[in-house]
């Protein structure tokens, strides 16, 4: 058998953060996590490689909200296009054999994204 380190943890349920702590390992997914030892052992490893990280780049959390942002707008802007693309191709097909000037595509109402935060505009 391998080495096998044996510590005890007492929980404090009048503090609410260790209340929330044994919250957790009471309801926790038997088929994830078959042992307290196991789940406790993920989240202090979780907990202590993100604070390391953060340590060492302090703007680590703000350039990933960043990404999250800018990846929300990529995609409420791939939605955009999707919607109305086919339509404008099939005006510009349309408009192929008759002239420019007659032609005027037709642009669906735009339908505003609630998953895009706008608020950054200054809306």
């Amino acid at each position: 058998m391998g080495e096998i380190r044996t510590t005890n943890l007492r929980l404090n349920l009048e503090k609410p953060i260790q209340r929330q702590a044994w919250e957790y390992l009471q309801t926790m997914d038997k088929a994830v996590f078959k042992s307290y030892s196991q789940a406790v052992a993920t989240a202090l490893v979780d907990y202590f490689d993100r604070y390391y990280k953060k340590k060492e780049d302090p703007y680590l959390e703000t350039r990933a909200r960043e990404e999250r942002f800018v990846q929300q707008i990529v995609t409420a802007v791939e939605q955009a296009m999707r919607d109305v693309l086919p339509l404008f191709l099939a005006g510009c097909l349309a408009g192929m054999g008759q002239s420019a000037g007659s032609i005027q595509p037709e642009v669906p109402a735009s339908k505003e994204s609630d998953c895009v935060n706008w608020d950054f505009a200054g809306g």
